[in-house]
């Protein structure tokens, strides 16, 4: 009787163990999304002030370089400004392209008119084990 009860207790505890292992994992919403949907994703996030899955969209590795004023930002600061910034609508037209595809790479070019200046963003797609995320964005200001 007492092994049976030692035994119970301890498939509880590893039931319970592996369970809250399994609740940590955060489902990746953006995982099983093409190009296209990053893109989308990514633009939400920039002109529309949604930073909902920021953590899911941007590379461990990302790089932000905005040639204007030569700064260089890694995932951290740019998630950061990103959050500082949350539900900020930019005032602009924007659109997007693919520019080239191909395997497990994508490079796009999104584009924000606004009234008195174009902002130019080149972004560089990776597909990884965790589906396709941006790895690094050039701004420009032409």
């Amino acid at each position: 009787m007492k092994t049976t009860i030692i035994t119970t207790i301890a498939t509880a505890l590893i039931l319970f163990a592996s369970s809250m292992a399994f609740a940590a994992e955060k489902a990746n919403p953006l995982k099983n999304m093409n190009t296209v949907g990053i893109i989308a994703a990514y633009l939400d996030a920039t002109a529309l002030g949604n930073v909902e899955f920021n953590e899911q969209l941007f590379a461990t590795d990302f790089e932000y370089y905005n040639t204007a004023s030569d700064n260089k930002h890694g995932k951290k600061a740019y998630t950061k400004f990103l959050k500082q910034n949350k539900g900020l609508q930019y005032n602009c037209k924007t659109t997007y392209e693919i520019l080239d595809e191909c395997g497990k790479s994508c490079v796009a070019k999104a584009t924000m008119e606004f009234e008195n200046f174009t902002r130019v963003d080149h972004i560089t797609l990776n597909n990884t084990k965790n589906g396709w995320q941006v790895s690094k964005v050039v701004t420009t200001y032409p």
